[in-house]
């Protein structure tokens, strides 16, 4: 929408509106922090999906390994995170056509609620596969489970790290969610 915006000197001019240059920046901060995003689950899903260890035991025939996808949980963390990665890669298109059209409405709520379904499901993904990591690094003595971070160091260093890619692609989610609920309101 256009306005005329009467200057000092009774200039008439058209122009934007300072609320249309408002929602501009606000989707060109939602069109970065997306990219950043899924940066971020990318990397998660990466460094977990890539992470296995191997110790030698007494002989050479004999040897102990430790994969990402002997534990359920992280497999559910890497499926997530690839999830979020590729929605966040395809949502780029609806930030874009928000830079250009700053009025749209409907698809920003699309993307609001598109949005809250990825945090949920990148919130249990990284909740779960942080249980396991906390276990494996300190144990539950009360259950018996022994801390295997001490063998495993390698291994559980990539876990641990790749939980910190995906913690921060929630905030920035979060983030993402604010921002739109921005653009949204009306005034």
């Amino acid at each position: 929408m256009k306005a005329i915006v009467v200057h000092e000197g009774g200039e008439v001019s058209k122009g934007a509106t300072p609320r249309s240059g408002v929602k501009r920046g606000v989707s060109i901060v939602d069109f970065i922090l997306r990219i950043v995003a899924a940066l971020c689950t990318l990397g998660g899903a990466l460094a977990m999906g890539t992470t296995r260890e191997t110790l030698p035991f007494a002989t050479q025939f004999v040897k102990f390994r430790a994969e990402f996808n002997n534990i359920p949980t992280f497999v559910f963390f890497v499926i997530s995170n690839s999830i979020a990665c590729v929605y966040l890669v395809l949502s780029l298109a609806l930030s874009f056509f928000h830079i250009l059209r700053t009025t749209a409405v409907k698809s920003r709520i699309l993307l609001v609620f598109l949005d809250t379904v990825m945090f949920g499901l990148l919130t249990t993904g990284a909740s779960a596969a942080a249980a396991i990591v906390y276990v494996a690094h300190y144990g539950n003595s009360s259950a018996n489970w022994f801390p295997f971070c001490q063998q495993y160091n390698n291994f559980c260093q990539r876990i641990s790290g790749s939980l910190i890619g995906s913690f921060i692609a929630i905030v920035l989610f979060m983030i993402l969610i604010l921002l739109s609920a921005i653009s949204i309101s009306k005034h």
